[in-house]
């Protein structure tokens, strides 16, 4: 018997990423709120069944790992061990969200993988379902039901908000790819900005770029100037406010609606030439 489900799973950016302390085990506590946006990638799996059990990944980009190193690969297989599933299980992806760029491609992926082998297989236990989730990485929790929230602890505590508008943003994404490892080891205390003293605000520019903080932006844009250098180019675009988005390299501007994001999109490809240059929006809900 074979089991069909596709979908499209999206982006996210951080409108804030505060560091508020560290675990024993290396892990940082964060602040943070996700937004999901209109960027995604599409997923089509199958599962069918089978005495032995195995998943294949297949991707439209050639330089993308189909194996353990893709939290996608690693999400089917961990379903597969945690509900003793006797099943293979074939994933095509296919890729719009930039690789390692901090709008959470990878995670969103495994979040989708999850969420179709439980509705597929019909297993309803969504405490077993986190607890995959987190063990494959911090922030694959929030993609499980992706929507706009404030995040806590190293991504597991996710509290949904209801008062966040639709935001217009546009989004520029260096030619690199950031180790978020790497930014993480270089992190120092002095770095932690610990809890946003803010509600959510935006009735001001002034007010929404004092609340965009991100504390890992100082540590990336040292070892990658090029994050420095798009974010100066989104306030010259005239972006009431922009930060970067997790470890890097994406940076976003908020702007004051869709028709200045459509300009400062077209003056983004001429000032930034070598950017990946994205014209989105925030939503409240996937």
């Amino acid at each position: 018997m074979v089991k069909l489900m596709a979908g499209l799973t999206p982006a996210k950016i951080n409108l804030f990423l505060r560091v508020v302390g560290h675990r024993s085990d290396g892990y940082h506590l964060l602040d943070s709120i996700f937004l999901p946006i209109s960027i995604y990638d599409r997923i089509r799996l199958e599962i069918r069944s089978s005495i032995s059990p195995a998943v294949t990944l297949r991707c439209d980009l050639p330089e993308l790992p189909t194996d353990t190193r893709n939290l996608a690969f690693k999400a089917a297989h961990a379903f597969i061990s945690e509900f003793g599933l006797r099943a293979q299980v074939l994933i095509n992806l296919e890729k719009s969200i930039p690789i390692g760029a901090g709008l959470g491609g990878g995670s969103s992926d495994a979040g989708a993988v999850l969420k179709m082998m439980a509705q597929l297989t019909r297993i309803e236990e969504d405490q077993r379902l986190r607890k995959i989730a987190v063990g494959i990485g911090a922030d694959v929790p929030f993609f499980l039901n992706p929507r706009a929230s404030r995040v806590g602890g190293i991504g597991e505590e996710i509290a949904p908000l209801d008062s966040i508008p639709e935001l217009p943003i546009l989004i520029l994404v260096p030619p690199i790819e950031v180790s978020t490892a790497k930014i993480f080891a270089q992190l120092k205390p002095e770095d932690w900005s610990g809890p946003s003293p803010q509600a959510f605000e935006n009735s001001s520019g002034t007010e929404l770029q004092s609340m965009m903080v991100n504390d890992l932006a100082s540590t990336a844009s040292k070892f990658y100037p090029e994050i420095g250098d798009l974010l100066e180019t989104l306030k010259n675009l005239g972006a009431r406010a922009s930060a970067m988005s997790g470890s890097g390299g994406a940076v976003f501007g908020v702007f004051a609606d869709h028709e200045a994001v459509a300009m400062a999109a077209r003056e983004a490809v001429k000032l930034a030439p070598h950017a990946h240059v994205i014209a989105a929006r925030t939503l409240r809900e996937s």
